[in-house]
């Protein structure tokens, strides 16, 4: 029998170069100025609980769009922090970032997919160029 190989989807969030981060990042240490970050350097990024299932959901549909956002993964106990770091006092995960602003939830981005809008908004934020 083949053994299989241990694949890591993650890395740590105190990462130095965002170009190197994967579909997924774990918030282990919670940073500010990397929270800042990587919401600026990235034209959408979605920020959600560790394990969420609605995250998956969010980034499926974004790929099947096109657009390949990297996923924040957050620990229950810092989900505060990062809300605080983020300058949103009611955010609600998985939070959407779009060229560098919050954008919503997982209602917010389906009621602009159904409606059509999301697409422009992509391009409008660099994520899609086609």
């Amino acid at each position: 029998m083949h053994q299989a190989i241990p694949y890591r989807t993650w890395i740590h969030a105190n990462t130095r170069d965002s170009r190197d981060l994967p579909l997924a990042v774990r918030g282990a240490g919670v940073d500010s100025a990397s929270v800042a970050k990587l919401v600026s350097e990235n034209a959408v990024i979605v920020i959600g609980r560790r394990g969420c299932c609605m995250c998956h959901v969010i980034k499926r549909l974004l790929q099947g769009l096109g657009v390949n956002p990297p996923v924040y993964e957050v620990d229950e106990h810092h989900e505060a922090a990062v809300a605080a770091h983020l300058g949103a006092a009611t955010v609600q995960f998985p939070a959407v970032f779009v060229g560098g602003k919050l954008f919503g939830g997982l209602e917010r981005v389906m009621a602009t997919h159904i409606s059509g809008e999301l697409v422009p908004i992509l391009k409008d934020a660099g994520a899609l160029w086609l």
